[in-house]
């Protein structure tokens, strides 16, 4: 599948029916287009399974709640719908992205509370997210922005405003030829990049940024198990941004990055050692069993 996301063969469901793809679409004067009252999940089906799939169904309930609305469908009605895009599209390999917002409705202002909720679940065949990065480990760009504090956003939520960062940084980090770009936090501390966590390596044990203003994802929290399974210490902390001189190994998470090693985050090089290449085949065999 190629060409613009709005001009494609295929099926999306979207509030209960399965529509054409091009017919999918929403009026200008939806409530989440003008003020971020949106939410969303990524997941990636391998063979036919989309991995941790109910957990991922679970969080997008959890994040619509974290900023004031309730998405009208259960767990497993979320569930059943994204197979049933999966089938209508005939994919047993795909990623997949649900997404439910406030749309248009009596209110147009900051207020929405009148507004009907919608759920829509795409699809679409997508490879490696970052190219050959996946293989020769990927160069990151260090971001002028800042991950907020909890205090100013629910950062616990999966949430369309979070990423508006997110975007211009790996706008500014592809100019400059990186593949994304690294977050420091409101203190200064290492936090994620635009759409996936970080994890390092030093002397064989392995140092992760603790998730307390950022989303802690399911993929970081199932390499992490694994790691865990293997015996290497994994240490959940505040990571001061001079640390990266002394790290070895790096790697990033995330439904779309999966586990992809990498080699530099600004002028700090790493090495795609054994360890990176070894939790990220294991992560690929695991996704498929």
């Amino acid at each position: 599948m190629a060409g613009a996301y709005d001009d494609r063969d295929g099926h999306i469901w979207m509030d209960g029916k399965m529509i054409d793809w091009r017919d999918a679409n929403v009026h200008i004067l939806t409530h989440a287009m003008h003020y971020a009252s949106s939410v969303f999940e990524g997941e990636r089906c391998y063979n036919g399974k989309i991995f941790k799939s109910a957990e991922h169904s679970a969080r997008l309930k959890t994040s619509a709640n974290l900023i004031d609305f309730d998405i009208p469908y259960s767990v497993e009605e979320i569930e059943k719908a994204k197979y049933d895009m999966l089938k209508a599209n005939g994919w047993a390999d795909a990623y997949v992205r649900a997404v439910a917002w406030r749309g248009s409705g009596e209110d147009m202002g900051v207020s929405a509370a009148r507004n009907p909720v919608r759920l829509a679940i795409a699809g679409w065949e997508w490879g490696n997210y970052y190219g050959d990065a996946k293989f020769k480990g990927a160069k990151l760009d260090i971001s002028k922005w800042k991950r907020p504090s909890p205090e100013t956003i629910p950062t616990a939520a999966k949430a369309a405003g979070l990423y508006m960062i997110c975007t211009m940084s790996k706008h500014a980090a592809e100019a400059k030829g990186c593949s994304d770009a690294l977050f420091m936090d409101y203190r200064g501390f290492v936090a994620e990049a635009t759409g996936a966590n970080i994890f390092f390596v030093k002397d064989g044990e392995v140092h992760t940024p603790k998730p307390d203003c950022f989303l802690n994802g399911l993929t970081r929290q199932t390499v992490i198990g694994m790691l865990k399974d293997r015996q290497i210490p994994v240490h959940e902390r505040h990571i001061d941004p001079s640390e990266m001189e002394g790290f070895q190994q790096c790697w990033l998470t995330g439904t779309a990055a999966e586990v992809t090693p990498v080699g530099q985050i600004g002028d700090f090089r790493f090495e795609v050692g054994a360890m990176a290449r070894d939790i990220s085949t294991a992560y690929e065999k695991l996704v498929r069993e």
